[in-house]
């Protein structure tokens, strides 16, 4: 198997893909007039990112996560709406083209929700009609990666363990003015400022990557809402005794937008085995 060849590096790009089984238990800030400096005051607005997104109460998402395996870059990239107040999304992940040559992977439906990722087409094995289930507690990485996109108010909750961070400047997003920071997080600093939703799974990640420090680039606008966020992951691949890198990018627009997820009833899980 192609996992067993390429370590764990390849394993995780596969789940992604929907090709092996996943692990399972797998203040809002104001208007800003005025540019923030380095220091105390840049970590604080930082912190205040995922705040300032419940009070904006949902948006639309576009997700990239790329990471290299075996000499290939592989690019995973999804789309939907996320509500923060409930802490559930929907996203559709396009998953990349088979090298291979082999037919094209139909798109992952994701449901996101505090403590668990549902997904249908999940891959073979899994009759059309049924989600897969998965704890994200029991995940290794809390699935900040495993799902192919990461959930876009974890990625924001990450940055209340910021540690250090700089004002790089002002530039645009999507048309948006914003102020860009650049900086590095904590995993175990953010797990302990989190939502009760997202601590579990933050707490699963500091333990399973390599490192706990996890560099980022965030984007603010002047209402303090997240508009695009950029983290750079490292884990462990066991079998090459190396550490493998993966990044993963969110954005953020059309604040407010319709978000009514729906997560599915217990008899729509799929309780069977999936085919690797």
């Amino acid at each position: 198997m192609v996992a067993q060849q390429e370590g764990r590096a390849t394993a995780m790009a596969l789940v992604m893909a929907g090709l092996v089984v996943c692990g399972t238990g797998c203040s809002g800030g104001g208007a800003a007039a005025e540019d923030v400096g380095t220091g105390a005051d840049t970590v604080g607005t930082l912190r205040q990112a995922a705040g300032a997104l419940e009070g904006a109460g949902s948006a639309k998402a576009t997700t990239s996560m790329e990471m290299a395996t075996g000499g290939t870059r592989v690019t995973i990239r999804g789309q939907g709406v996320y509500d923060f107040r409930k802490q559930t999304g929907r996203l559709k992940v396009l998953l990349p083209e088979d090298p291979a040559g082999a037919d094209e992977h139909r798109p992952i439906t994701e449901l996101l929700a505090p403590g668990a990722l549902f997904m249908k087409n999940r891959g073979a094995g899994v009759p059309a009609d049924k989600w897969v289930r998965v704890d994200t507690a029991g995940l290794s990485d809390g699935n900040l990666v495993t799902g192919g996109a990461t959930d876009p108010y974890a990625a924001a909750e990450l940055l209340r363990g910021a540690r250090t961070a700089t004002y790089v400047g002002r530039t645009e997003v999507a048309g948006t003015s914003v102020r860009h920071y650049r900086g590095t997080a904590d995993l175990l600093v953010a797990a302990r400022g989190a939502s009760t939703g997202q601590r579990p799974a933050l707490n699963a990640a500091a333990k399973g990557f390599a490192t706990t420090a996890v560099p980022f680039d965030a984007y603010l606008d002047d209402q303090g809402r997240l508009r695009k966020v950029r983290h750079r992951f490292s884990f462990v691949n066991d079998q090459k005794k190396g550490t493998v890198d993966v990044a993963s990018t969110t954005l953020l627009y059309d604040f407010g937008a319709a978000a009514d997820v729906r997560l599915p009833h217990s008899t729509d899980i799929y309780a069977g085995k999936i085919a690797e």
